[in-house]
Order: structure tokens, then C-alpha cells, then sequence
């Protein structure tokens, strides 16, 4: 029998995410409450300034652009205060967000705007020419793409967001009608458990299911007001706002429970400790990599982190050896949660008293949702034994974007979604996550499909066969992607050959996907009788070897 929550159930929510947020009656903290702020420019949001820029940009949607329910809005930026706005006035006009990874070479960005169809691309003017040559290859006119951001261009060749507005006065424009647990929200791009990247579909249900999820087991230990600042508990973030995590986790939680959010575009150790200092963070969702820094690195030593009431890490897997190297240098409870870009994404935490009796837990099962575990023939599993966790509940998502078959697949026939991963439920109810049973290897935090790689390598003229693995690197608390390869005849099998490979490779893709964790020659790749690669053996050998890694 499959395990339930021992949470409360809650009716997941009937409404559209706009309306969730703006039009509800419960909020508890004001209007003027400050809820996205710059550190570099001081600049901020409050609860009623967002939900009037978004609803200004909503209404622009619809004016300028003939916006339709449906039409998908690509983001394409780092970290940006703006990303709020943007995101509620593309679901207040009825459109979908699909926000993609800044750091993507012009023809990864070129497939995602491709493949979720999207009418418009949003980006900042440094982010600009790499959007105009991906928006050429996928046949987005130049007129869709509009800025995000402090920049703007001299010439105004490309409008700000602020600029999309309803200027005419003659028509007045609604909020489109949702449905919110079939309607989209978001199309987020993850490599599933196999192959290319593929557009995870999120509905409106699904988000606001997430957040409840979320008071009932988190942040129903932050609040609006008091805290560390007197200003209530403050959130420092840097994880991209092209990922779920970010997403959910972040943008949307801040705005549903009143805490402030204060953004990095990008993460930088020193700045990171900057900002806690100044600002008196109390909480953060990090990755066990910045972990790893704030364990070891002489920086750290510099600044007051004393702000700081507890520490979640997700995203991967954390180990109690990190956690406790950590607590050598200072006192910081850390706790871990788990999730993924189906399940919109949180669906285990660990209860904050419980940090340090239950380390390595990923936490308790969320509300309203439903888990058992499988063996590798699909078979339910006693609570207990290991194997593959499959999930049920409001947050799952709805499906891979035109992929029906990836879609049946990844369910069990009685809609139980497979995870992937491996682990088990100790007596109490805690879970736990031991291993991967999918291909997706995570490199910090970032997802790298091997296919993806595998696919750019046998397309080198000195390469004949590629497989591509995750390697474990203790030095960097992180799978690294390593490349086995099998060269052409005639090729040199070294040094000199790996080098200009990999340098080949980093060329072509975002700076996570390049091959940190090396390349290594075989005469030949392991395959099965049917020609399906056998990454198994590959990873037993890399742990015989180890990692070493290359930064």
C-alpha cells in the first residue's frame, strides 16, 4: 500500500495563480511590504507595486501583442527583480512563462524557443546578442523580443517590458479566465529521467498545491514580520529563477507568506556572506556546493553570518559528512528537502527541529501527497526496502510538452509519477535518497542531459563513439560530467587529443555541461546485444578511478 502524508489534507485550490496571490483575502501582511529587493541598486518591489507592474504588463500583452491564453512568453536572463512581474503579468494575460538557463549558447536557447512554441522572448541588453541569433535560427521576429533590467539601449532599437502597456484608453482588458488544474503556467525544461531536454508542463493548480504545501511543512516558520531585521525574515536569492526551485520556492513563496526576497543574479561566495551580513538574512535554499564553500573557504571568516536561522539544501543530494564539516567551522542548522521540475518542485522537508537528529533525511512527506517505492520491475516495495520512489499529489505535473509516450512512461498505471531516484522510508516516516536511477546528471544544482553532450561529441571528426557519465567529486560536493570516448582511427588517444575535444565541447555549450570531470579513451563503448548503452559499467569504472575533476 502506498504511504500518505501525516500532514492535514487541504482542497487544492480552485483558482489561477494571479488570483491566488492578488485577489485573496487571508494576506496578512500590507501592501506597502517591500518583497523584492536589489542589494546592488537598492531597488525594490513592494506587494502592491509588482502586482500593478504585472497587471500593466498583462494588459500590454494583450493591447500590443493580441496576447491569446496559451501563448508562451520566454524568459532569458539571470536573476532579476523584474522576473515577478513579468511571470504574473504573463499568467494575468492568460499566457505561459518558460524561462531558460542565461548561461545557454545561442543554439540551446534556440531549441527551447523551438520546442514550447514560444510567441516572445524577454532579456536583458548584456544577454541580447546571443537571444537575437537564437531567436533568428528559431524564427521569432525581432519585434518579440523585448528588455528586462536597469539597461536600456541608447537607440531604444529594443522596447523595455515597461513599454508593453495598454496606452490606448479605448479598450479595457480583462484578466483571462483559467482553468487552473488543466491550464499551464510554466513550461520548465529538464531532462526528465531520459535524453534531451524536454518542456515540463505545470499548471496553475499544481503551483498554488506547491505553496500550501509549503505553509503546512516551512515557511510557517518565517514570518512577514520580526526576525533577525525587525523587518520580518529576509531570503537571500541565487538560485536561477529559470528553475522551478527558483521559481516556487523563491519568487512565489515570498509574495504568498510577505517575506522579503533579496536578489542575486548571480552567486559569488564573498558577496553571498556580503549580503547576509548587511541585510540580516535568516534563510536560505542553497545547493550542498556552497555548502562545501562555506565549510572550507577563508573568506567566510571575514563576515557575521549569525543572521542566519536555518539553511535548506536541495536540488541534490546532501551527505551528514558535509554537513558536519560545516558545523566544525560554525553553528548553522542545515536541513535538506527534496523535489523535481515535475513536482512543481518540493514534495519531502525535513521539519527544522529535526536538522541534526536526522541528517542525511531528506524530510516527511509533504501534504496531500502519496508515495511508495518500486522495484526495477515496476513492483511496489514493502516501507523499508530500497528502490525507485513514485510520487502522487496535486503538485505533479501534468506532463512532458509533446512527448505523450515519455509521458505514459513516466507513471505507473495507477498515476503513481516515477522519480528516478533511489531511496527508502525508515519506521518514522522519514525518507531518505541513496542513488539516481536515471541517466540526468547534476552538476551543482544544474541539470546535464548525457544524450544532449553525447550527441555534440559524435559530431567531432576525431570522435567515432561517445558515452557520457556523472562522477562523484568529493572536492566539489558535485557530480562532473566525464566523457568515454572511442576516436577515429588514426587519432592520437592523449593528453593533447582530450584537451582540444573538451575545449570543443565548452564552446558549445553552457559552462555547467563542459566536461569537468574529464575524458577517457576506450577501444569501444559498452553496449547491450540491442545497442542500448551500458552507462553502469561506465560509472563502476569511474568509481574505481575516482574524480578528478577540472574547474
Amino acid at each position: 500500500m502506498p504511504v500518505s502524508s501525516e500532514f492535514p489534507a487541504f482542497e487544492p485550490p480552485k483558482v489561477d495563480i494571479f488570483n491566488f496571490m492578488f485577489e485573496r483575502k487571508e494576506r496578512e501582511y500590507p501592501d506597502d511590504k517591500a518583497l523584492y529587493t536589489d542589494p546592488e541598486t537598492g531597488r525594490s518591489y513592494t506587494y502592491a507595486s509588482v502586482k500593478a507592474a504585472a497587471t500593466d504588463f498583462g494588459k500590454g500583452l494583450r493591447a500590443v501583442w493580441d496576447w491569446k491564453k496559451g501563448d508562451v512568453v520566454a524568459l532569458y536572463s539571470p536573476n532579476c527583480i523584474d522576473t515577478p512581474a513579468i511571470m504574473w503579468g504573463t499568467l494575468w494575460a492568460g499566457g505561459v512563462l518558460s524561462p531558460a538557463n542565461f548561461a545557454y549558447t545561442a543554439d540551446e536557447l534556440a531549441f527551447q524557443l523551438k520546442d514550447s512554441n514560444a510567441k516572445a522572448l524577454v532579456t536583458q541588453v548584456d544577454f541580447l546578442p546571443v537571444a537575437l541569433k537564437a531567436a533568428e535560427i528559431a524564427g521569432l521576429d525581432r519585434e518579440f523580443i523585448i528588455l528586462m533590467g536597469d539597461k536600456r539601449l541608447q537607440d531604444a532599437s529594443f522596447k523595455h517590458f515597461t513599454s508593453i502597456r495598454n496606452i490606448s484608453g479605448a479598450i479595457r482588458y480583462r484578466k483571462a479566465k483559467v482553468v487552473p488544474e488543466k491550464d499551464l503556467a510554466f513550461l520548465v525544461y529538464s531532462s526528465g529521467t531520459t535524453g534531451l531536454p524536454k518542456g515540463v508542463m505545470l499548471t496553475h493548480q499544481n503551483i498554488t498545491s506547491n505553496l500550501l504545501q509549503l505553509q503546512a511543512s516551512e515557511s510557517n516558520k518565517l514570518s512577514w514580520q520580526g526576525g533577525p531585521s525587525g523587518k520580518g525574515d529576509r531570503i537571500l536569492a541565487f538560485l536561477p529563477f529559470f528553475h522551478i526551485y527558483g521559481l516556487t520556492c523563491l519568487i512565489m513563496q515570498s509574495c504568498h507568506r510577505g517575506f522579503e526576497l533579496v536578489v542575486m543574479a548571480q552567486f559569488e561566495l564573498e558577496r553571498f556572506c556580503q549580503i547576509v551580513q548587511e541585510y540580516k538574512i535568516s534563510f536560505v535554499y542553497l545547493v550542498p556546493p556552497i555548502l562545501l564553500g562555506l565549510a572550507k573557504h577563508p573568506i567566510v571568516n571575514k563576515y557575521d553570518l549569525s543572521s542566519l536561522r536555518m539553511v535548506n539544501s536541495g536540488a541534490a543530494p546532501l551527505t551528514k559528512e558535509l554537513i558536519l564539516a560545516l558545523q566544525k567551522r560554525f553553528e548553522l542548522p542545515v536541513k535538506q528537502g527534496y523535489g523535481l521540475s515535475e513536482t512543481s518542485p518540493t514534495t519531502h522537508v525535513l521539519p527544522w527541529d529535526d536538522w541534526k537528529s536526522r541528517m542525511g533525511s531528506t524530510g516527511k512527506l509533504l501534504p496531500n501527497l502519496q508515495a511508495k517505492y518500486l522495484d526495477a520491475d515496476g513492483n511496489e516495495l514493502p516501507v523499508g526496502e530500497t528502490g525507485e520512489l513514485a510520487l502522487k499529489g496535486p503538485n505533479v505535473f501534468k506532463g512532458y510538452l509533446n512527448r505523450p509516450e515519455l509521458t505514459k512512461d513516466a507513471f505507473t498505471p495507477d498515476g503513481f509519477f516515477k522519480t528516478g531516484d533511489i531511496g527508502h522510508e525508515d519506521k518514522d516516516g522519514y525518507f531518505y535518497i541513496t542513488d539516481r536511477a536515471k541517466e540526468l546528471i547534476k552538476y551543482k544544482g544544474f541539470q546535464v542531459a548525457p544524450a544532449e553532450l553525447e550527441g555534440l561529441l559524435i559530431d567531432h571528426p576525431k570522435v567515432d563513439d561517445a558515452a557520457v557519465v556523472g562522477v562523484y567529486s568529493e572536492e566539489h560536493a558535485s557530480e562532473l560530467p566525464r566523457a568515454y570516448l572511442v576516436v577515429k582511427q588514426g587519432v592520437a588517444a592523449n593528453e593533447a587529443t582530450a584537451e582540444e575535444i573538451s575545449s570543443w565541447l565548452a564552446s558549445k555549450v553552457a559552462p555547467h555541461k563542459k566536461l569537468r570531470g574529464g575524458i577517457r579513451f576506450k577501444e569501444a563503448i559498452p553496449k547491450s546485444t540491442s545497442g542500448k548503452l551500458l552507462r553502469r559499467l561506465l560509472k563502476d569504472e569511474a568509481k574505481r578511478e575516482g574524480a578528478k575533476a577540472k574547474l
